[in-house]
């Protein structure tokens, strides 16, 4: 993944953190498909974490980033959001919905790290 792609996926799982999202996970997407560089996947207890997660995500990036969404979807029943900033897609389940599309299964062939608190803690799985 490209180092401006790799920022952003990270400074998102750090705001997704900071609303204690739950499992982690960053997908390299990016010689795998041109839908994104990355996909960010983390899960919220309940629609209002979801909202919560969502919500920090945007503000941080804007305030650290300076961007914002192209589009943002799925916060009407808030079971599962997407974020979509162009290089990389941010996914926030909440956990029944995450094992129902099992992004990471089909995506299992491509370079993924689980966060753990802290851009410095990123355990790469390849």
């Amino acid at each position: 993944m490209n180092d401006a792609s790799r920022e952003l996926a990270v400074a998102a799982a750090d705001l997704a953190a900071d609303r204690k999202a739950l499992d982690i996970v960053v997908l390299d997407l990016e010689i795998h498909s041109s839908i994104a560089d990355a996909f960010v996947i983390c899960s919220g207890r309940s629609h209002i974490q979801v909202e919560a997660i969502v919500q920090r995500v945007r503000e941080g990036l804007a305030e650290r980033h300076g961007i914002g969404p192209i589009s943002v979807e799925g916060l009407e029943n808030a079971r599962w959001a997407l974020i979509d900033y162009g290089s990389i897609v941010v996914h926030v389940f909440q956990p029944g919905v995450r094992e129902i599309y099992d992004l990471e299964r089909l995506w299992n062939q491509v370079p993924r790290w689980n966060y753990e608190d802290g851009a410095d803690k990123h355990i790469a799985l390849a």
